[in-house]
């Protein structure tokens, strides 16, 4: 849901934390699941289905002993069948769809007193199914699709009360003995099926559709709202909070009853009491491609026509966050919010606003002659055009196709960075050879490249048929193709060719930040020089924070995409999941969350809601990284947090010694230590509208290196405004023999475990 990418790491997780919910589902996580998640103890909800998890289940799985919900379905996962013996508490088990070695049904199949439903389609499970499973007392549904199920299907006697649904469709089974069951069995696909004398209800397909269902009004007269507010079940016009809810639940064929929408609404004002909530709307009630229940919601506002931010944040957050189980028969569910219409509303464009007084005037007026209509719709047609026109030179890649049957491609003519063949960079990497690799990441494997001329370049080769690929590499050329600073790294051209996307990069000898910071890379960073990085880091996000147009969120600054060349001077790398901003919506943009966890701000990561100041805190987790020289999170420790606890301001280096990176140079002078601490902290504030703009904290800084009695006036450290585009003005972006070391080398972009 995040686009969280990389493997989970072992340090995350401690057997200190206190945490209840892991959610990671619906992202790109690989790599195995690390075994000490089952150090949390405290955990009771795990989600961790559908990514590309590979691996065995850790053996200590059932320490969770607290675990409600557990959610595992949809990976790779190999090796045995986990074991649940001891999870007294799980009400819900899905771990359909993986790859687990062929077994027979577990034991732990008829010991979970508390379970509710199981799920474990297409997972290679044999044997016959014991009549103890289906006498659990609060079982409400068995799915176990696509297996090796073989003998006869017992629901005689002693079956629980609740039971709704047994679907063992795809076995092997020969035959049912059924009495007095009145709930749905799914038997289609099994030789039992092909006998004479089958019944017929249970071999024929079941179809699980939902009568349409949508709240209505409620003993009130519907009135007329204005453009893009709705009317609420109530009849009052607002701007309502909306997205849809998924139910993992496999079988909702009772649901075309209305009262069970009914049980749903109430659930759902209890969730939010408390609020100034009006009323909740549910409509297009409808099964999604996993076979869940999917619906839409509305939540209108009480008294007003909308909801501030803080109550968004508020509504975003109980809906994630399940502390009230739902209703009988729905399951747990997750919730996707969408664009809150209202802010959208209230950042109207230019166009809208330089209309609007003429619009004005002409109703006052009464003029309601053909004529200024025609000439408002010929206006209309010309500002049209006029903003396409805008929109193509923003995003000159807007009309690029390709036929993937010929091969044929329509390339915009740019500016700056070169259009290179994919024979050329195949030469200059000798053939992509591996003794040219210099690191991978979500984009791809990327290769040190050599010209004809002695030029050195990073070639980033994207994956076959890799969707984040293709927008990555759609993004940095339309962003990198028209931005140039000293302290972003440069795009020197791409290559679309042969069905390749290719992006071809100066090349940095000192690697990146990280790599510095862990030893790997050989250059030692003292007090001055992590000074040096962090003054020029910050004069490029204020570039594009300030003097880009559009103005440009990077979404993604952490020590992995800051490069140092040969000078040590910061260059900010990886433009793959930046996002333009319209000035007109520069406060604010509802948006997928993306970025690295970590350094990722916690206030977009609640409320959706993209500004320049989300940047600004990635970089205050990165002066803390330059501090202490430790991962944001490290041995599942936050170092935000860690700092926080720790800082003195009474004493010497606000007692933060043993925090500290010894390579600093602790026991020399560390001038302007404690205001370079404040700033990190102004920086990663909990409230954008409290941190410090990108140009304050360069100004900041400056004032700490004049106190370190570094040299402001070193290579690129001159005034705190100097945004040229290198080291000269008319220079090209790709003009010289400058270097880069791509920071990939460890991770991928999109939202990581760190």
């Amino acid at each position: 849901m995040n686009m969280l990418s990389g493997s989970i790491p072992d340090q995350l997780f401690s057997s200190s934390m206190r945490l209840k919910h892991l959610l990671l589902n619906d992202n790109n996580l690989t790599g195995s699941i690390p075994s000490t998640l089952c150090l949390v103890t405290s955990l009771e909800v795990l989600r961790l289905d559908r990514n590309s998890l590979t691996g065995p289940v850790p053996v200590n799985l059932n320490n969770l002993t607290k675990v409600g919900e557990l959610h595992l379905s949809h990976n790779k996962l190999t090796g045995p069948l986990p074991n649940l013996t001891g999870m007294s508490n799980l009400n819900f088990v899905d771990m359909s769809n993986n790859i687990f070695d062929a077994s027979e049904i577990p034991p732990w199949f008829s010991t979970l007193k508390s379970l509710t439903t199981l799920m474990v389609d297409n997972c290679r499970i044999g044997g016959e199914l014991p009549e103890s499973l289906f006498s659990l007392p609060e079982l409400q549904t068995v799915s176990l699709q696509n297996n090796r199920l073989t003998g006869t299907l017992y629901l005689i006697t002693g079956y629980s009360s609740q039971l709704q649904i047994v679907d063992v469709q795809n076995n092997s089974i020969q035959n049912s003995e059924v009495s007095g069951y009145n709930g749905i069995i799914m038997l289609m696909g099994n030789p039992f099926c092909q006998q004479p004398g089958a019944k017929g209800i249970y071999c024929s397909a079941q179809n699980q559709t939902i009568a349409p269902y949508s709240t209505g009004t409620r003993n009130c007269v519907p009135i007329h709202c204005p453009s893009n507010q709705d009317l609420s079940p109530n009849c009052k016009c607002a701007f309502p909070y909306s997205g849809t809810i998924n139910f993992y639940a496999p079988s909702f064929s009772t649901l075309g009853k209305r009262l069970y929408f009914h049980t749903l609404e109430s659930y759902l004002l209890n969730v939010f009491s408390g609020l100034p909530v009006d009323s909740v709307s549910l409509n297009n009630v409808h099964m999604d491609e996993y076979n869940y229940l999917e619906v839409n919601l509305q939540v209108f506002p009480s008294e007003k026509i909308q909801f501030n931010q803080s109550e968004i944040s508020i509504l975003g957050f109980l809906l994630s966050n399940q502390n009230r189980p739902p209703p009988d028969g729905f399951g747990p569910y997750f919730f996707i919010a969408s664009e809150y219409a209202a802010f959208a509303e209230l950042t109207p464009s230019s166009s809208k606003s330089s209309n609007r007084p003429a619009i004005i005037g002409a109703l006052m007026a009464g003029f309601v002659a053909a004529l200024l209509i025609i000439g408002a719709c010929v206006y209309a047609i010309r500002e049209r055009r006029r903003v396409e026109r805008l929109v193509e030179q923003s995003k000159p890649f807007a009309t690029w196709y390709s036929s993937k049957s010929t091969g044929s491609i329509s390339l915009p003519q740019l500016n700056g960075p070169r259009s290179f063949t994919y024979d050329e960079l195949n030469y200059s990497t000798n053939k992509f050879s591996e003794s040219n690799y210099i690191g991978c990441g979500g984009y791809g494997k990327v290769y040190k490249g050599t010209f004809d001329t002695g030029q050195v370049v990073a070639i980033k080769r994207a994956q076959q048929g890799s969707l984040q690929g293709e927008l990555e590499f759609k993004t940095e050329i339309e962003l990198l193709s028209r931005v140039h600073h000293r302290n972003l790294v440069r795009l020197l051209g791409f290559c679309f060719d042969q069905g390749e996307l290719i992006l071809v990069y100066e090349y940095v000898p000192n690697g990146s930040l990280k790599q510095c910071l862990t030893g790997e890379s050989g250059v030692h960073l003292d007090w001055k020089r992590r000074l040096r990085v962090a003054l020029g880091a910050a004069k490029g996000l204020t570039y594009l924070h300030e003097l880009a147009n559009p103005p440009i969120i990077h979404r993604d600054i952490k020590s992995n995409n800051i490069l140092l060349d040969e000078q040590l001077n910061a260059k900010v790398a990886d433009f793959g999941l930046s996002k333009p901003m319209d000035k007109s919506q520069k406060d604010q943009e509802i948006t997928e969350v993306k970025g690295t966890m970590g350094y990722l701000d916690p206030e977009y990561y609640l409320t959706q809601q993209l500004t320049e100041k989300s940047d600004v805190y990635s970089f205050g987790v990165l002066l803390f990284e330059l501090l202490t020289g430790k991962k944001p999170i490290d041995k599942g420790r936050y170092i935000v947090r860690e700092v926080k606890l720790t800082m003195d301001k009474t004493k010497n280096l606000y007692d933060l010694h043993g925090l500290l990176d010894p390579r600093i140079g602790l026991g020399t002078s560390l001038g302007g230590f404690e205001k370079f601490v404040d700033l990190a902290l102004k920086c990663v504030e909990d409230s954008g509208v409290d941190r410090p703009a990108m140009s304050e904290v360069v100004k900041e800084i400056e004032c700490v290196m004049q106190q370190a009695g570094a040299n402001l006036n070193v290579d690129s450290f001159s005034d705190s405004l100097s945004f040229d585009g290198g080291s000269g003005a008319s220079q090209p972006p790709y003009s010289n023999d400058s270097f880069f070391n791509y920071s990939g080398s460890s991770m991928p972009s999109h939202v990581e475990p760190k």
